[in-house]
C-alpha cells in the first residue's frame, strides 16, 4: 500500500517508522495490520532484539525468532519456519517494540519458529503463485460443499507459501461433520488441509466494503476487537428499532452503535426514570420520549396520548417532588417548554416582486415625444397636414 501522500514517505510498508498522516493521506489511512513503531530510533542499550512480528492473510500475524541475526526491518518480504515447509509473510515490527507486543500477548521467546532467510526471488514467486490460486480454490470447494450438502459456507482460502498446506475458512451455524470433506479436500488440491471456523462479522472484515456513513468498514480498517451489541444500545441512543438500518454488512448489529453508548449512559444519569408517572389534577401523564442533547423529555395524558408536552428535566424533576409530598400539580402546560419567540425582521426581501419591465411603458412615450420633437427641427416649413 503505497502512494504519493503518505506520511510514510514512500509507501505504507517502507523503513520508516510509522505513519503521522491519521488517515489524511490517498490510501485512507494505513490498514489494520500497520504497527506504529514509536520506539524505532532510539539508541538502545540492551543487546538487539532477535524476534520479529511477520504477518500474513487475514490478520494473521506470528512471532519468528530471528536466530540468524539478519538485518531485517519492517517491510521485509521474508522466509519462515512452518509446520510443514515454509512460508512468506512480511515483517510488521522489529526491535524493541517486539518485546512489549509479545508480554501484551502472552507469548514467550521459547519455541518460537525460526526466521529462514530474506525472501529470494524464487520464494516470492512461489508465494505468488499459491495466492493466484486461492480464488479458483474457494470456488471450487463451495462446490464441493454443496455436492456433499454440508450446512457451511466456504469464506476464503490460504495457501502455504510452499502449496503444502491450505487453511479453508468457513462459517457454520451448527456443528459440521467435515471429515468427507477434509478427504476429497486432501485428494483435489494434493495438500494438507486445515479447517478454520470464524464468525460472521470476521467474514465481513475479510471481504471488506463501505458502511451506510460511507467510509470504509471499521471491522476491515481498523476494528480487531468485536465485542457484541444489543439492541439495548439503540433503545439507550433513542434510535427506532429498525433491523434493516441497525444491521451492518455481517447481518449482525452495527459495532458502531457501541462507540457513543457509554457517553449517552452518563447524559441519562441526569434524567429522571422513564417509568415514572407525573400526576395532576387533570389526569396521570406518562413519558412519551426524550432528547438528551436538549434536556427536555415529552410527556402526554393517557386521555390524550398524540398530545405531546414538552418539558425541561429540572422541570420535571420539580413535578415528581410535588408528586412525592402527594401534591398533583394543576396541568402540565404551566411547567411545559414555551419555545423563545424569534424577533420579526424590519426588512423585507423585494427580489422578484417588482417586473423588470416596468420601465417598458414610461420609456416608449418618451421615445415617442422625443421623435416628434426631432421631426419639427427638421423640417420646420413643412406645412401641416389638413
Amino acid at each position: 500500500m503505497s502512494c504519493n501522500t503518505c506520511g510514510t514517505k514512500g509507501g505504507c510498508s517502507s523503513t520508516h517508522p510509522g505513519c503521522k498522516s491519521n488517515g489524511s493521506c490517498g490510501t485512507s489511512g494505513c490498514d489494520k495490520l500497520e504497527v506504529f513503531d514509536w520506539l524505532a530510533g532510539m539508541n538502545s542499550t540492551h543487546e538487539p532484539n532477535t524476534s520479529l512480528e511477520v504477518r500474513f492473510k487475514n490478520t494473521r500475524k506470528e512471532f519468528f525468532f530471528n536466530e540468524k541475526g539478519l538485518p531485517l526491518q519492517k517491510g521485509d518480504v521474508i522466509s519462515v519456519e512452518s509446520n510443514t515447509g515454509f512460508d512468506v509473510g512480511v515483517v510488521s515490527i522489529a526491535g524493541e517494540l517486539v518485546k512489549i507486543q509479545m508480554k501484551k500477548k502472552g507469548v514467550t521467546s521459547e519455541g518460537l519458529k525460526k526466521v529462514y532467510r530474506k525472501a529470494t526471488q524464487e520464494d516470492i514467486d512461489m508465494w505468488s503463485g499459491a495466492q493466484a490460486m486461492e480464488n479458483e480454490a474457494m470456488v471450487k470447494t463451495r462446490r464441493i460443499v454443496s455436492d456433499l450438502g454440508l450446512k457451511m459456507k466456504i469464506s476464503d482460502v490460504k495457501f502455504q507459501a510452499d502449496k503444502n498446506r491450505a487453511t479453508f475458512f468457513y462459517i457454520a451455524e451448527e456443528r459440521v461433520d467435515f471429515r468427507e470433506l477434509i478427504k476429497v479436500l486432501a485428494d483435489t488440491f494434493k495438500v494438507r488441509v486445515e479447517m478454520k471456523q470464524i464468525g460472521s462479522r470476521q467474514e465481513a472484515g475479510l471481504v471488506g466494503g463501505i458502511g451506510s456513513c460511507g467510509r470504509e468498514l471499521c471491522c476491515s480498517s481498523w476494528l480487531t476487537d468485536f465485542r457484541s451489541v444489543s439492541t439495548s444500545a439503540a433503545r439507550y441512543q433513542q434510535l427506532s428499532i429498525n433491523p434493516m438500518k441497525l444491521a451492518g454488512q455481517c447481518g449482525k448489529l452495527k459495532c458502531c452503535l457501541n462507540y457513543e453508548l457509554d457517553a449517552y449512559m452518563d447524559a441519562l444519569k441526569e434524567f429522571p426514570s422513564a417509568k415514572a408517572r407525573l400526576k395532576t389534577k387533570r389526569g396521570t401523564a406518562f413519558h412519551q420520549k426524550s432528547d438528551i442533547f436538549r434536556g427536555m423529555m415529552w410527556y402526554s395524558y393517557e386521555d390524550s396520548p398524540s398530545e405531546f408536552i414538552p418539558m425541561k428535566v429540572d422541570r420535571v424533576r420539580e413535578v415528581l417532588r410535588l408528586n412525592e409530598d402527594g401534591k398533583p400539580v394543576d396541568d402540565l402546560k404551566e411547567y411545559s417548554y414555551v419555545t423563545p419567540e424569534t424577533s420579526d425582521r424590519d426588512f423585507e426581501n423585494v427580489i422578484g416582486q417588482d417586473d423588470v419591465a416596468r420601465f417598458d411603458s414610461q420609456s416608449n412615450q418618451f421615445n415617442k415625444k422625443r421623435a416628434k420633437s426631432k421631426g419639427r427641427k427638421k423640417n420646420p416649413n413643412k406645412p401641416k397636414s389638413k
